[in-house]
């Protein structure tokens, strides 16, 4: 597992620096606001350009028909170079199924100490490739990693944590 995914913090605009722990507490308290709506939680990962990319690294959590919030951690290796597009999407790909995977763990036990009357599903996960571009002959080798980690794939033009909310970040 990339030690990059549980180091660190995320970034909140309302609540400022959280541990993933922290991110989870966040996404429960948002739910419990209005537990009687449903919500969707998405992760999803884009990157910059270059040898040396960024990868920002979003959750959402939206309050169905009622807009959301979002959780963002930029990843930066100094040891690591991404010579091509194949490169750098896999690493997105690979950076959001470690963190769904770590934040479905989280969800599970702490959804045993809170209410099991909040409605919320954790199943997508987004990535930055679509059937138009570059990364067209990389769809089904990303979807089967996605879906090889328990989740199911969405590629654009429905990929918008990956496409809007990180690549604003990338």
């Amino acid at each position: 597992m990339n030690n990059k995914v549980l180091q660190g913090h995320f970034y909140n605009p309302t609540r400022g620096d959280l541990t993933l722990e922290g991110v989870v507490n966040e996404l429960f308290n948002y739910m419990s606001e209005k537990s009687d709506k449903f919500y969707d939680i998405i992760v999803g990962c884009d990157s910059s350009s270059g040898l040396e990319p960024s990868f920002p690294l979003v959750i959402v959590i939206l309050r169905k028909g009622e807009g959301g919030r979002f959780f963002l951690k930029k990843i930066k290796y100094s040891d690591k170079k991404f010579h091509n597009l194949h490169q750098r999407i896999l690493e997105e790909v690979l950076l959001s199924c470690e963190l769904a995977l770590c934040l479905r763990e989280n969800l599970n036990k702490q959804s045993n100490k809170v209410s099991d009357l909040l409605n919320y599903e954790f199943r997508y996960i987004h990535a930055d490739i679509g059937e138009n571009g570059a990364t067209r002959d990389m769809i089904k080798e990303v979807t089967g990693l996605i879906r090889g980690n328990g989740f199911e794939p969405k590629i654009k033009p429905e990929a918008y944590v990956a496409s809007t909310v990180a690549d604003r970040y990338a």
